[in-house]
């Protein structure tokens, strides 16, 4: 039997999860039985937690599957296949992830088991495209530009966010950057996901919007290996704080591999992960989250309020937050996780520590 795969790709906080479960929802209203693939560079997965409990699902934490942990994900795979036996795989890849590198380690693990990779789908923070389109450089820019030449669907998140003159704007530049994608605008992942992989002759060609093609590997993986082909020393910094000042030993991990790729790094990428001993009061939490530096592109965790007693998970991407209150299954910490570039991760653990030592008024 063949399995489908399915990768959906997108810098850190474009939405991916959002369009996940959209597609869950339609495949099981299908009779289908998804599967799912979570990668996270940090320890712990939160994005998880949105996902039924009810859908099989590995965590490949700690890494990339592009990279750190490539060789985990052909294991990942078999366990689901034989354990679970899903109708279908669907791979959330960690926004810090090179897309071209990514394909390769699936496409590697098709050697060892039968699977039909389907076209890679990129979402695209609108906004954020934006705000970074203005310099056109660093190493998040070029990512995301990575990211989105290897899409053979790009949906263009966020759309609201912007005014109608950048929304045409940024149309247009995704469509110069990889005329071989269509593009779809959409506000919360809201899109036909019944379109997404259909074939190119059954594609609705009245749409402007609409940028048809099916050669995108072949046209992109010269490109896209072409923009930093030099040897690189791939780095993730991550930092893990357990304890802070309340008795417990801290721990501070450097993740320093030595393994060398022929792509542009991520090094750049830093995570911060922070465990809580208790609850903080919510207006100093969402004061905190408010003036987070413009170098934190994600934040999530689950934490406790003073004042309630239900969890919450909370999301933090490009200066906006929500709050869902959620009743986890199984043992799932109180936990902040914050995703950047060279962030000060001290001033973030030193915020937060005071924020749990502060009196409950």
């Amino acid at each position: 039997m063949v399995t489908p795969v399915y990768i959906l790709s997108g810098f850190l906080g474009s939405g991916k999860t959002t369009l996940l479960q959209r597609l869950i929802r339609h495949w099981r209203e299908q009779g289908l039985r998804p599967a799912v693939i979570m990668n996270e560079i940090g320890e712990v997965n939160l994005d998880g937690l949105l996902v039924s409990s009810d859908v099989p699902m590995a965590e490949m934490l700690g890494g990339c599957i592009c990279c750190t942990i490539r060789g985990d994900l052909s294991v990942q795979m078999a366990e689901l296949i034989e354990g679970e036996k899903p109708d279908l795989i669907v791979i959330e890849a960690t926004g810090a992830g090179n897309p071209m590198e990514i394909f390769d380690a699936v496409t590697e693990v098709s050697l060892y088991l039968k699977l039909d990779i389907k076209p890679m789908v990129t979402v695209v923070d609108a906004a954020h495209l934006a705000d970074l389109h203005a310099s056109q450089q660093g190493k998040t820019y070029r990512l995301m530009m990575e990211q989105i030449r290897c899409g053979s669907v790009l949906i263009l998140n966020k759309i609201d966010l912007l005014e109608p003159d950048r929304q045409r704007e940024m149309t247009e530049f995704l469509r110069r950057t990889n005329p071989y994608a269509r593009i779809i605008p959409a506000v919360k992942c809201d899109v036909d996901v019944t379109t997404l992989w259909k074939p190119e002759e059954e594609q609705d060609n009245s749409n402007p919007l609409v940028q048809r093609g099916a050669a995108y590997i072949e046209q992109n993986s010269e490109a896209a290996h072409e923009q930093d082909h030099g040897a690189i020393d791939h780095r993730h910094d991550h930092d893990h704080t357990h304890g802070h000042e309340h008795g417990y030993p801290q721990h501070e991990h450097n993740h320093d591999h030595d393994h060398v790729h022929p792509h542009a790094s991520h090094e750049h990428v830093t995570v911060y992960t922070h465990y809580f001993d208790g609850p903080v009061d919510s207006m100093d939490f969402e004061r905190f989250i408010a003036e987070l530096p413009r170098e934190v592109y994600r934040g999530k965790g689950v934490l406790r309020f003073t004042d309630t007693a239900s969890r919450f998970l909370f999301q933090y991407a490009y200066r906006e937050a929500d709050y869902l209150k959620i009743t986890p299954q199984g043992d799932v910490p109180d936990v902040a996780v914050f995703i950047g570039e060279h962030f000060d991760k001290h001033e973030i653990a030193q915020r937060l520590n005071a924020l749990e030592r502060k009196p409950s008024m």
